[in-house]
């Protein structure tokens, strides 16, 4: 497999979910079971990966409107900010990639894809970061390689603010 086929976009009904398996299994699960349902009920924008015409997932991501606390951001990066308690940010709530695209870079592909959303839509619905909720220390290691900082209380909480997006888009 490569990339070059994949296109991502919004979960529909038309996507099989039933054959994802990362290996983690409240990701596998969330697929399966709610991704519809929050994409339904807008509190989540599950996008998915396919090789057209095949329809099978071969990963996703969750993006959602959320906020930060002011006092959860670095003192460097509040001394430019406004003073108001609460920050909106894009909330990258689930990143997972089927098993049998490992090692095709697909995490990537979704990252950027992902980040790429944030930034277009940023300008219509405010977000100065995009925020994730790394599940474990290889999944920080991955978010920090494309510039994401440990939010202070919470270390596998990491922002990356939109004007590093832009940089890393350019």
């Amino acid at each position: 497999m490569t990339l070059t086929g994949i296109t991502v976009e919004p979960l529909g009904r038309q996507h099989d979910r039933t054959a994802f398996y990362c290996g983690a299994d409240a990701l596998d699960r969330y697929l399966k079971q709610q991704a519809r349902q929050d994409a339904d009920k807008r509190v989540a924008a599950p996008f998915v990966a396919v090789n057209p015409p095949n329809t099978h997932v071969l990963g996703y991501y969750t993006l959602s409107a959320s906020v930060v606390t002011l006092t959860d951001l670095p003192d460097e990066l509040t001394r430019k900010l406004p003073r108001y308690p609460q920050l909106p940010v894009t909330l990258l709530g689930r990143l997972a990639v089927d098993q049998s695209a490992r090692g095709q870079r697909l995490g990537e592909h979704l990252l950027l894809d992902a980040l790429h959303r944030s930034l277009t839509h940023a300008d219509e619905i405010a977000a100065m970061a995009v925020v994730v909720d790394a599940k474990d220390e290889n999944a920080a290691a991955f978010y920090r390689h494309y510039e994401f900082i440990p939010l202070q209380a919470q270390p596998r909480r990491l922002y990356v603010p939109m004007r590093v997006v832009a940089q890393l888009l350019g």
